[in-house]
């Protein structure tokens, strides 16, 4: 998945958590595709750093 597919705050969110980034690059491409569809469900800058904070666990 190239940087520029990832919607902007989702991208946004990950430059700020680098540990997120390096789990969801690590990722299978359908897990990946899997977690860009929960971004649609994310409707807030808080809703989107919660759900970042939530890869790492």
């Amino acid at each position: 998945m190239e940087a520029n597919e990832l919607p902007l705050g989702f991208g946004m969110a990950l430059a700020q958590h680098p540990e997120a980034m390096e789990r969801f690059a690590g990722l299978p491409e359908a897990e990946q595709q899997a977690i860009l569809e929960g971004v649609r469900a994310v409707h807030s800058k808080q809703e989107m750093r919660a759900y970042v904070e939530q890869l790492m666990k």
